[in-house]
């Protein structure tokens, strides 16, 4: 049974110990879920009762996860679905931690200037067409998942989302948007035309019904073949002879070579907590726990709520993403150190801190032990716990919306553009303006930099909460922010979540900030020097959490983005 508290109810007021009005909430945020023997948030309602379901039949957290991403490729395939990749962090009911790695990866013949034309990179061949892609990993994780830390047959997860894309469902304003704001690009390719588009060129509209017979046939081979139809058998043929037609250099040869890596989890700690991260080639996992260990450095709950607060934790952000510019890159060919984790470290650059001047940054620090000890070779999140102790926190991906734009025919499968998250040339920018260097350069073979940040908080040795977010760079500060808001400052689930963001990555050198912080602030953090941009969002969040009593989950959904918590 699903309870929703009241956001004001008692679980709220200890809000005001620390504030004496709500004056982060981007907008009301929606109740917070409770109940007693499950949870699911995710960024599409369909999706979430369908894990919901999973868990009522039987199936465990990570069940219900696989069940949602496959849903979440149909309702939500803009940003995620089979044709992409994900980081899947679970906690087994005994207490063990798995990080599964199924990013996609760089085919055979990928090398370092394949994206430079007359001398520059170009990053439309990046982001968009057929060498915008990087082998797919979803799948291969997905059925890893459910076959090693499961309960159900995979069959039985991917048949209600392949139902789900016969049937189609109504767009939601969101999607009908994403569709009209990439309607062009959709067009170039013919199979993604016929889907996404209506036979006059105009996008489908918010209200009306998106079927994909295609999608719900892929997704019924990989019911019955698993991930042998789509490696190694017709879909990988399908997208082989694609490639060959259209100027690609992804093979059927690189579906086979594919193989989803066992990481070992990061583990640091944050005021008290254990937090477990997702290592490279995610960035997150690292700067959510350098930046937080910055933080620790200041009483955060003590700073003023009018911009110093907010001021703090933008420098902590910048010197952590000139770390990531530098550093970061997939560990089986960079070497990053596991120094930019360190404690000594993190108040080394919380000195560099001006707590009253914006700073300038010049470029990455060096660790203390950044020579000897390395991390080893080894976009939508959800999140989902169950009363076993089992819980998941995954982010998966397509990059950017609709991702390279190109669906091969008959497959209604929408290709990723992670091939835009390497650094395509020094100092070149990608989609979401983040620079890179050498130790992210294209390679074949290789995964790409990744910045989602699939969260477990422990207490005691105990999971209190699961959190990720979506929104490129921004998923590392999102889950920054929400981590401050529920354990520094003692904010319930739905107020983290739904707090005004910030978000500074080095460079460009300006705090975004969302609309909704208050104008004070905003005038706060340009009198401290700040150069500011102002968004109407920035990102989408999803948490589950275990309430202060340990006797109930707690879902929220990010109100920004109109998806849905909900347990039984």
């Amino acid at each position: 049974m699903t309870t929703f508290l009241s956001p004001w109810s008692s679980y709220h007021r200890r809000l005001l110990a620390t504030t004496l009005a709500l004056l982060v909430v981007v907008t009301a945020p929606a109740a917070v879920v409770e109940a007693a023997r499950g949870m699911v948030s995710s960024t599409h309602p369909l999706a979430t009762r369908i894990g919901v379901d999973v868990l009522k039949s039987g199936g465990n957290a990570v069940d219900a996860a696989v069940a949602v991403a496959f849903a979440l490729g149909v309702v939500d395939g803009h940003n995620s679905g089979v044709g992409g990749g994900a980081f899947m962090l679970i906690r087994r009911s005994g207490g063990e931690f798995i990080a599964l790695d199924g990013r996609e990866t760089a085919p055979a013949t990928a090398t370092r200037d394949m994206f430079i034309r007359n001398g520059k990179g170009d990053p439309e061949l990046s982001q968009t067409g057929p060498l915008a892609s990087g082998v797919p990993g979803a799948v291969a994780l997905y059925e890893q998942a459910v076959r090693d830390y499961g309960r159900k047959r995979l069959s039985e997860l991917v048949f209600p989302a392949a139902k789900l894309a016969e049937g189609g469902f109504a767009l939601s304003a969101m999607g009908a948007d994403r569709l009209n704001t990439n309607a062009a690009a959709l067009g170039k390719f013919e199979a993604t035309r016929q889907i996404f588009l209506k036979a006059d060129g105009s996008p489908w509209r918010k209200g009306e019904t998106l079927r994909q017979a295609d999608l719900a046939r892929s997704y019924r081979a990989i019911a019955q073949q698993g991930s042998t139809w789509f490696y190694q058998g017709q879909y990988a043929a399908a997208v082989g002879a694609w490639m060959k037609e259209n100027g690609g250099i992804m093979t059927a040869a690189d579906f086979r070579a594919y193989a989803v890596r066992l990481r070992e989890p990061l583990r640091t700690t944050y005021r008290g907590h254990t937090l477990v991260g997702f290592p490279p080639p995610s960035s997150g996992g690292v700067h959510v726990a350098q930046i937080l260990n910055i933080l620790e450095s200041f009483d955060l709950r003590a700073l003023a709520d009018t911009g110093q607060r907010q001021h703090v934790i933008a420098e902590a952000m910048k010197l952590a993403f000139a770390d990531r510019a530098h550093w970061l890159g997939d560990p089986d060919f960079a070497q990053v150190p596991r120094g930019l984790i360190g404690k000594d470290y993190a108040k080394a650059l919380a000195a560099r801190i001006n707590p009253e001047r914006a700073s300038v940054v010049a470029g990455q620090g060096v660790p203390l032990d950044s020579d000897p000890r390395f991390f080893g070779k080894h976009t939508t999140h959800f999140s989902v716990a169950d009363a076993d102790g089992n819980w998941v926190a995954c982010t998966a991906t397509i990059n950017t919306s609709f991702g390279s734009k190109v669906v091969v025919p008959g497959t209604g499968i929408l290709l990723n553009n992670e091939m835009d998250d390497f650094s395509i040339q020094p100092g070149v920018p990608n989609y979401f303006k983040l620079i890179g260097s050498e130790a992210n350069a294209v390679a074949a073979g290789k995964r790409p930099l990744s910045s989602m940040s699939p969260t477990i908080v422990l207490k005691n040795d105990e999971p209190v909460l699961a959190i990720g977010a979506a929104g490129g760079p921004t998923i590392i500060t999102q889950v920054v922010l929400g981590l401050v808001g529920f354990i520094d400052l003692g904010w319930p689930l739905d107020a983290a979540l739904a707090q005004p963001r910030l978000h500074q990555q080095w460079v460009p050198d300006e705090v975004r900030i969302e609309q909704a912080l208050p104008a004070i602030v905003r005038a706060d953090l340009i009198r401290r020097g700040h150069h500011v941009s102002e968004v109407p969002t920035i990102g989408v969040s999803h948490a589950v959490a275990r309430s202060p009593d340990g006797k109930m989950f707690h879902g929220a959904a990010d109100p920004r983005a109109g998806g849905l918590a909900a347990g039984w």
